[in-house]
């Protein structure tokens, strides 16, 4: 495991994670370490709901976020000169 794997993501990783992340991106997104997340998963504390998808658990990004504190994505102006944030109001 390197060191980047046992950092809290940034502001900016979370906001360009995609639809749905594995149980160590969320357990970093929450600044815990993998075996702990586990822990939770397996007596129900996680602190945002899992899905399980074969051995694996993965866990909804818009949960992911929500449990974070995060109900809406920010709109940067660089988001609005690439175009992406106006589909958001389409």
């Amino acid at each position: 495991m390197s060191d980047r794997d046992q950092t809290p993501l940034s502001f900016r990783e979370v906001m360009n994670l995609p639809v749905s992340v594995d149980l160590r991106t969320a357990s970093r997104a929450f600044g815990i370490c993998l075996a702990t997340a586990y822990r939770q998963v397996r007596l129900g504390t996680f602190p945002c709901e899992t899905i399980r998808v074969g051995r694996r658990h993965r866990v909804r990004t818009v949960d992911l976020m929500r449990a974070l504190g995060i109900e809406e994505r920010p709109i940067y102006a660089d988001d609005l000169a690439d175009g992406v944030a106006l589909t958001l109001f389409e």
